[in-house]
């Protein structure tokens, strides 16, 4: 589409300092098609330290033209807050890489008439109990409890998993085998906060990542995931390879159950990351969001396929109907364990470490060639130098990641432990911690 305009071009980018260190690409691919990055922070976000890059010339975040932080995501906020750019700008696409900013995105991209995940869609994958009814034909048996409604949570079945309805990074899910863990459980969930009771679905994991334009799904890709399920009551993830190691049948399946559930959202144009558990074979939906994948997933398939996922998700917020190519590797990422105590340092031979959180930058990766060996591409660590490490109930309490490039062949699980193992945390022994949890 052809536009006239003598205001900047520009595209809108809603996210955090955390999404957007991990998705710097974004920035940099806006900037070097002569667009504008404007950017929308959170209040989760340290702003003094976002601005210390976007002031560094050497950082790839020194490409955003501005940044405004708003005190919540809600959409009259947004709205309000960027009412100023989309006079001043002739704004060309709106990208959401951050969970709280789903729903203001597709609104504020429909008001614009540009391509979007559409306000429907947006709004049913923000919300897990709308998830659960919209989309009850796909997921496990479920029910919900509104929040006054909380001296009434009760299962019918155990084990079952209980999960706060509005959190994200696996905060609050757990699993719980008899009533008074359900209980024990509930008190630790905020008053105002609906309860999602649902069957213990068993069997492996996976994300289907895809690409759809105009209602188009145009790619998809499978990931396994592994969880700390197996050795703890929590479902913290620790483990992702892109693409999955699994019968072809298999990925077919979870490639058209999530097409079916695209169908079923009516959604219209955007990156989608969707997760099943496989049981016996048939895939049961766990949840779906309108956003980019999390962890190294989308640096996974970049090595996977030797081109990035980022350029497409621009494509698609211009309205350009992008190409991405099938992979011809796998790539791996693995989480160390860690036992309690205060992280010092994280050490491996002959490897720089990037501690991302303080960088506010994650390492730039180089895809391998088809047949060449695999290799450590990179050691992350999520967390800041002298973090109090505990039991990993969450995503944001892992320490240390190792991001492995390895031939199709190869066996992920096999292959990547001796990286994992070259990993060297150094935990100071912390005596006011509180005491370990006994989760068998």
């Amino acid at each position: 589409m052809n536009r006239q305009s003598d205001r900047p071009p520009a595209v809108i980018v809603m996210s955090d300092l955390a999404a957007l260190a991990r998705q710097h690409r974004l920035i940099t691919d806006i900037a070097e098609r002569g667009l504008v990055p404007l950017v929308i922070v959170g209040p989760s976000t340290d702003l003094a330290r976002l601005t210390g890059h976007i002031e560094d010339g050497a950082h790839p975040l020194s490409r955003i033209e501005a940044v405004r932080q708003l005190p919540d995501a809600a959409i009259d906020t947004v709205l309000a807050g960027v009412q100023d750019w989309i006079t001043n700008f002739d704004v060309r696409g709106v990208i959401c890489s951050g969970e709280v900013f789903v729903d203001a995105c597709a609104v504020l991209a429909e008001a614009l008439a540009l391509p979007s995940p559409g306000t429907w869609a947006a709004r049913v994958c923000r919300d897990k109990v709308m998830q659960r009814v919209v989309l009850r034909a796909h997921g496990p048996s479920w029910r919900a409890f509104a929040p006054h409604e909380r001296d009434a949570v009760t299962s019918d079945v155990y084990p079952c998993v209980v999960k706060p309805a509005g959190r994200m990074f696996s905060s609050g899910v757990v699993r719980v085998s008899n009533d008074a863990e359900l209980r024990a459980a509930l008190t630790e969930y905020g008053p105002d906060e609906a309860i999602l009771v649902e069957e213990l679905v068993t069997g492996p994991e996976f994300s289907v990542e895809a690409l759809v334009h105009r209602g188009e799904l145009l790619w998809s890709g499978v990931t396994a995931k592994i969880t700390n399920e197996d050795s703890s009551p929590f479902f913290t993830e620790i483990g992702h390879t892109s693409p999955a190691k699994l019968p072809l049948a298999q990925a077919d399946a979870l490639i058209a159950a999530n097409a079916a559930v695209l169908k079923a959202l009516r959604f219209d144009s955007g990156i989608t990351h969707a997760e099943f558990r496989l049981r016996d074979g048939q895939p049961v939906l766990m949840e779906v969001a309108a956003r980019l994948p999390g962890d190294a997933i989308m640096v996974l398939w970049h090595l996977a396929t030797g081109r990035p996922l980022e350029p497409a998700m621009v494509d698609l917020a211009l309205g350009v109907r992008p190409e991405y190519p099938a992979p011809t590797r796998r790539a791996v990422q693995r989480f160390v364990e860690h036992r309690p105590g205060r992280l010092t340092d994280v050490r491996y031979a002959g490897q720089t470490v990037s501690w991302i959180a303080e960088d506010g930058y994650w390492p730039t990766v180089t895809p391998s060639e088809a047949e060449e060996p695999a290799r450590c591409v990179s050691v992350m660590v999520g967390l800041r130098r002298g973090a109090i490490l505990g039991a990993l109930n969450e995503s944001n309490g892992r320490s240390a990641s190792v991001v492995v490039d390895l031939p199709w062949d190869a066996d992920p699980d096999h292959d990547v432990r001796a990286y994992v193992d070259q990993v060297e945390l150094v935990i100071d022994a912390e005596t006011d911690l509180p005491a370990p949890v006994d989760t068998r």
